[in-house]
């Protein structure tokens, strides 16, 4: 797969906002479109989750933002990993662009989801089989990401202006269709920056409505006064402007009372889930809600119910 860098790519060229003169069209244009769409059955273009309990609940669809948030150590980039994946199983074009993060180390993790090994595991060390076994998933792993999953390498602070034009890049020269950013707040001056925030969520929404991509923003919520705090979007860091301009949000909840209660030898039900995801808008969809998750921690992968065998993920979730 692909890793995008300056040096390679002048993405000065796509620091420009969408010519202004595309967007106006006559009224006649539109009007003819409503006619065209009489009697057909041609259904939306919309991408789902990789669980199928989620499928009828949620969908990314073209020209959205959706929000992802939640604590430091939530499972965030875990999750959205495992969705970038499971969206190259529905054969669309994904970028990552993770400023918290080496493109390797990324990699590395979507690697171990996609197959279900763990190079780390105990019972491996020190074997050749395990070290030509790995060589051979990665060697899968290449093969199978090629021309549909890219990388940003770009650690660290980066400005507004340099994420739009790489979403732009992406999107016409790559034909990217999901494109995730990890995180906001690298992006702007800082939590208290919040007209940088406003502009910088804006123009992603603008990017995302002009080239039918959809933009994944990953976010912080404020430190919660206790762990068993399941986030809400007012729980969202900086300007309350981003979850009123995006068109999804969706939080990740870690169970940590429930790991602490299993590591101290008491009693937990394993039917109370490992990890929730709290959908509180969706704009152009009518569910909200909150949906369990299990951590199977061999593939990093969370599976639908408790006791799930890791999920096949260079499969399409839908058949």
């Amino acid at each position: 797969m692909p890793v995008l860098t300056a040096d390679d790519i002048d993405f000065a060229l796509y620091e420009r906002e969408t010519d202004a003169k595309r967007k106006v069209r006559p009224a006649a244009e539109w009007v003819q479109e409503l006619i065209d769409r009489i009697g057909t059955t041609a259904k939306e273009k919309r991408a789902v989750m990789p669980w199928r309990k989620t499928h009828k609940l949620i969908q990314f669809r073209p020209g959205e933002v959706t929000l992802w948030g939640g604590a430091n150590g939530n499972g965030k980039s875990l999750v959205t990993g495992q969705i970038a994946l499971s969206l190259v199983a529905q054969d669309e074009r994904v970028c990552v662009a993770s400023f918290e993060m080496k493109p390797i180390k990324t990699l590395e993790r979507m690697a171990r989801q996609w197959s279900n090994f763990n190079p780390g595991d105990p019972a491996f060390h020190g074997m050749s089989e395990a070290t030509d076994q790995l060589r051979d998933v990665y060697g899968q792993f290449r093969d199978w990401t090629q021309k549909t999953l890219w990388l940003y390498d770009q650690q660290g602070t980066v400005t507004a202006h340099q994420v739009c034009a790489v979403a732009r890049y992406c999107a016409k020269e790559l034909g990217v269709s999901h494109f995730f950013i990890d995180s906001l707040m690298k992006c702007v001056a800082g939590e208290d920056d919040y007209n940088g925030q406003k502009a910088f969520v804006d123009e992603l929404t603008a990017i995302a409505r002009d080239h039918q991509i959809h933009v994944h923003l990953v976010h912080h919520i404020r430190k919660p006064a206790n762990e068993s705090h399941v986030p809400n979007k007012y729980d969202y860091k900086g300007t309350g402007a981003i979850v009123d301009q995006v068109d999804n949000i969706i939080s990740v909840w870690r169970n940590k009372d429930k790991e602490k209660n299993r590591s101290a030898g008491k009693m937990v039900s394993e039917m109370e889930p490992d990890t929730k995801l709290i959908c509180d808008k969706q704009r152009n969809g009518e569910w909200e809600g909150i949906i369990g998750l299990w951590y199977e921690a061999n593939s990093q992968q969370f599976v639908a119910s408790a006791g799930d065998e890791p999920m096949v993920l260079y499969r399409h979730p839908e058949e």
